[in-house]
């Protein structure tokens, strides 16, 4: 066995990053157990999720038309906008996630996260230009970088590291409904004030975005009152049990007792030698050092990736464009995509506990890479439906169990920090991107933008297949 630097962790790719797959000929009673099993915090958690995005999903899917049509921005604005945002808001999720990690202390970031946007977000009904817009999404975005990293640490914190992929896949599919009940909010409020539900006027728009603060509020609530702090703690010289000397060091390895966190103790092992058993007491450290190299790897890809997945806002705009109506139409086929993701997100969620992180990740990155193939040649509504139903499908294989492969690679105390790297590497590529993705839209029309972006992201999964080590069923 290879020897061991201070602050290195050794979380042996071949041994944790498929850590999870086991029990394969469990069938749906066996997961329904497992949802049942849950922690407490993460049901609680999923629940404001669940209400935040109703909120922003009552807003989002009228976005694109309410900027393009009423506000007059063009495609590339519509890419700063979305780009910006989200970028912003990666940065911001580094610093929150090791800031819970340096303080022990998750929940007060929360609150402040949800709070934030809850207070702005309504504001988006009263702007007149796109620069307005762009300040709001900021703002908006500003609150989830601040939540989204020690929210995610705190359901690793939660849920044993057999059943992770299920907990962020709950998290994930709780999080989609949120989005459903959102639009079909968005469509019982154009069917009732609106004086025409294809085609709003900007102040039908006002009165919709300000109705979109009631199920923020809740999640507020919620957040504050059922939400429990989970007081994780770091790997301790006296949990350190050191087994080998430096003579027979090739031929003993160093484990550690279990870990105490919040309302269950987890049995994760950490290997340790003489040098790391000091190193693993020191508070966390705003650097890479100290991480699995597979989950190094990992960030990287996630990057490049991200590379090709640009804003939705352009998704819905192709779809406008052949034939799904503006008003109606748009809401209805943005709720069918979270219907989609609601579903796949449990199962993919369980299948990555049972099958692997890895075959997940790449077979999901494939087939987003052949949805946006086909949004390129789109001509159809019938084509726009079936293209997102399947787009759907993709974030219920890639999306908590990537989270849940983040929590795989790190010691629990350093989770914090994971998730905010985990989501840098997103926001370095996304503000390009939808940069990227307006440019190519207004050079040299939808099809090629659309193509390019598939070019990408199927060449990052045929990295992640090729370069990241799969541990063994």
């Amino acid at each position: 066995m290879r020897a061991r630097f201070k602050g290195e962790t050794d979380t042996d790719a071949d041994e944790r990053f498929d850590a999870g797959a086991v029990r394969t000929g469990e069938g749906a009673r066996g997961l329904w157990r497992r949802l049942g099993r849950l922690p407490r915090n993460v049901l609680a958690i999923s629940l404001v999720s669940l209400l935040n995005d109703a909120s922003s999903e009552i807003i989002y899917p009228m976005l694109p038309a309410f900027l393009a049509i009423t506000l007059g921005a063009s495609p590339k604005a519509i890419g700063i906008i979305e780009g910006t945002a989200e970028s912003v808001s990666s940065l911001l999720k580094l610093f929150s996630g090791y800031f819970s990690d340096r303080t022990g202390r998750r929940k007060s970031l929360v609150v402040f996260g949800y709070g934030l946007a809850s207070i702005v977000r309504p504001l988006l009904g009263l702007a007149t230009n796109w620069y307005q817009v762009l300040a709001v999404r900021f703002t908006d975005r500003v609150g989830k970088g601040v939540r989204t990293s020690p929210r995610d640490a705190m359901i690793a914190d939660a849920a044993p590291a057999a059943e992770r992929g299920l907990a962020f896949g709950f998290h994930r599919a709780m999080d989609h409904a949120g989005a459903v009940l959102g639009p079909l909010i968005g469509l019982a409020a154009l069917k009732l004030l609106a004086s025409d539900a294809n085609t709003p006027t900007a102040t039908d728009y006002t009165t919709i975005f300000l109705l979109a603060s009631v199920p923020a509020l809740i999640a507020m609530l919620v957040v504050i009152f059922a939400v429990r702090e989970t007081h994780h703690r770091g790997v301790t010289k006296a949990d350190a049990v050191v087994v080998r000397t430096r003579a027979d060091a090739d031929a003993a390895r160093a484990t550690t007792d279990a870990v105490e966190v919040g309302e269950r103790s987890t049995t994760d092992a950490v290997e340790v030698d003489e040098s790391a058993a000091s190193s693993v007491a020191e508070k966390p450290r705003l650097t890479l050092r100290g991480f699995d190299a597979n989950f190094k790897w990992f960030l990287v890809l996630v990057a490049l990736f991200t590379l090709s997945n640009s804003t939705d806002a352009f998704l819905i705009r192709r779809a406008q464009q052949a034939g799904v109506s503006i008003g109606q139409g748009t809401l209805l086929l943005w709720a069918a995509l979270h219907i989609s993701k609601v579903v796949s997100s449990v199962v993919g969620g369980d299948l990555s506990d049972r099958l692997g992180r890895k075959t997940l990740i790449v077979s999901g990155w494939m087939l987003y890479a052949a949805v946006y193939l086909g949004f390129a040649f789109v001509s159809t509504s019938a084509g726009a439906w079936a293209l997102f139903l399947v787009y759907g499908v993709y974030f219920g294989l890639c999306e908590g169990t990537e989270k849940a492969l983040v929590a795989d690679l790190v010691r629990p105390h350093q989770r914090g920090t994971a998730y905010g790297l985990y989501n840098l590497a997103f926001g370095v590529t996304v503000l390009p991107a939808s940069l990227l993705m307006g440019a190519l839209w207004d050079w040299r029309g939808p099809s090629t933008a659309f193509v390019a972006s598939a070019l990408v992201g199927s060449t990052a999964a045929v990295l992640l297949a090729l370069t990241v080590r799969a541990g063994t069923k």
